[in-house]
């Protein structure tokens, strides 16, 4: 049976809402946090700030959307390698996330944005970032079981930190405790997450 085809109303909707959310992540990127208004994104979206407030109900569900979106830029990454270890894999993932974080300003706008403030819509926006973190690593952690005797959430969450923070020093191209952020430096950085997480979850 072939699938019914999308209507063109539902596709100038579709079209219109990654114009947007595309729109707020430049503005965020390129502009910061204070620059997220509904006037502002539809003038870089190209569209009606009423369309905003009809589709999203406002910054608030853009902000959402934009923190579900992580999921494609990880989505992009490869699964750990079939008969990796636990804390292979664990490793790989991790490096995964940083290597997302270089490549996208605006998820690391969104980040910044979190540490630096505490307000209801950043709540929101933690969660949907955060809920969409873990269904990534679960989807990539299927089929490999957490050692015993070892706290893996806590463990993975001071891995994931570790990362990730390192991650926002490189892409303001500063160095961390004398270490420096560039290619080299990150490589080191990456062949330490791996040591750690391979002690950690040696059999």
């Amino acid at each position: 049976m072939s699938r019914p085809e999308e209507s063109p109303a539902r596709r100038d909707r579709a079209a219109t809402e990654r114009a947007i959310v595309a729109a707020a992540a430049r503005l965020l990127s390129e502009r910061g946090f204070a620059a997220l208004n509904v006037l502002a994104v539809a003038e870089a979206a190209g569209v009606d700030r009423k369309l905003v407030y009809r589709y999203f109900g406002g910054v608030e569900g853009i902000v959402e959307r934009l923190g579900a979106e992580v999921r494609w830029t990880l989505g992009d990454a490869a699964p750990p390698a079939s008969g990796d270890s636990y804390g292979a894999a664990i490793a790989h993932l991790a490096r995964a996330y940083g290597e997302a974080l270089a490549g996208d300003a605006a998820l690391r706008g969104l980040i910044t944005w979190e540490l630096a403030e505490d307000s209801p819509l950043l709540q929101r926006l933690e969660s949907a970032r955060s809920a969409t973190m873990q269904a990534w690593m679960a989807e990539r952690m299927a089929g490999l079981s957490r050692p015993e005797g070892v706290d893996a959430p806590a463990i993975n969450a001071v891995l994931i930190a570790a990362i990730q923070h390192l991650a926002l020093r490189r892409g303001q191209g500063r160095p961390f405790a004398g270490l420096p952020l560039d290619d080299a430096g990150w490589a080191r950085v990456e062949a330490a997450i791996h040591t750690i997480a391979e002690a950690v979850y040696s059999d």
